[in-house]
């Protein structure tokens, strides 16, 4: 994609309005320096330097639209309906040492849901796009997912999901559901392989694709390889491999949030699938090059973008 069309889609995305609904939880970053092993347990001893806290799970995905768009809505659980969930991320000499955890999942009501649904059912008209962000920690249903996903499919609107594989959610009529290869080879049933060199010949990962296609009933399957890029699957067409637009990985928290934000908003700008994908990749591959959940801007895109076209 050249610049000028890449400039023309993102002019578009500031005045569209995009929701978020799914897992909310706050991220932390321990920061600090290891100087020495402790006397008490063959662990590093890190001497605290700083602290970050950043939006996470779903509200990262709304974090990282809210970087191009002006209007983001989120619908999640948390204050007195349910503890925060924290994931706490110790971080010493750009290497994570632990990740903890401090959660309780739950799921929603009858009434709750009967509430988010109503809220939903009422902003649909205003909104462009809706993405599900499922972490597994009990916002999201089939239930829930299949009354929104129904009333916004019906009214023209672009239904994304990005899923979890611990948590059973029927994902049928979304425009587009995006795991990433692990997750794509369990919902389709097929026997773990760890990835080869060449994705786009990478014979299990297509047929993880083509069958997520069919039981989804979805316009767009997106598969995130991690370092090896993206591979996009569409109804009635090849799929389309993109390689990876990364130059350096200082850290993978929230990359898949970003991936799912742009291309669903990629999409919202009106732009073809495989550019929105690209979008998504290059968007992707910036924030892996960042220390803690980051965002990317527009900015960062387009000098992305330029840097590839001079390779």
């Amino acid at each position: 994609m050249d610049l000028t069309r890449l400039q023309r889609i993102l002019d578009r995305a500031s005045s569209k309005r995009i929701m978020v609904i799914g897992d909310l939880m706050l991220d932390e970053f321990v920061w600090g320096k290891v100087g020495r092993i402790s006397p008490e347990a063959p662990v590093p001893v890190v001497e605290v330097t700083g602290e970050s806290f950043y939006p996470g799970g779903a509200a990262n995905v709304a974090r990282n639209l809210r970087e191009l768009v002006d209007h983001v809505a989120i619908i999640g659980l948390l204050g007195k309906d349910r503890r925060t969930i924290v994931k706490t991320r110790i971080i010493a000499r750009h290497q994570q040492v632990v990740r903890v955890d401090r959660e309780r999942s739950a799921g929603l009501s009858a009434a709750q849901i009967t509430q988010v649904v109503a809220s939903v059912r009422k902003n649909i008209p205003e909104t462009d796009a809706i993405i599900f962000e499922d972490y597994g920690k009990g916002f999201l249903t089939t239930e829930l997912v299949s009354q929104i996903a129904h009333e916004a499919c019906t009214a023209g609107k672009i239904v994304a999901a990005d899923p979890n594989p611990r948590h059973s959610v029927d994902w049928r009529g979304a425009t587009v559901v995006k795991p990433n290869r692990a997750e794509a080879f369990l919902a389709a049933g097929i026997p773990w392989r760890d990835p080869g060199d060449a994705p786009a010949e990478d014979v299990d990962l297509r047929r993880a694709g083509e069958t997520l296609l069919e039981k989804w009933e979805t316009s767009y399957v997106l598969i995130t390889l991690g370092e090896h890029g993206m591979m996009l699957f569409q109804q009635k067409e090849a799929p389309h491999y993109i390689p990876t637009k990364a130059r350096q990985v200082f850290d993978v928290s929230g990359a898949g949030d970003t991936a799912i934000a742009l291309f669903t908003l990629g999409l919202a700008c009106e732009a073809t699938p495989i550019e929105a994908a690209e979008i998504a990749n290059h968007g992707s591959a910036v924030v892996v090059s960042k220390l803690g959940t980051a965002t990317v801007t527009r900015d960062e895109l387009i000098a992305s973008f330029k840097n590839d076209a001079k390779d």
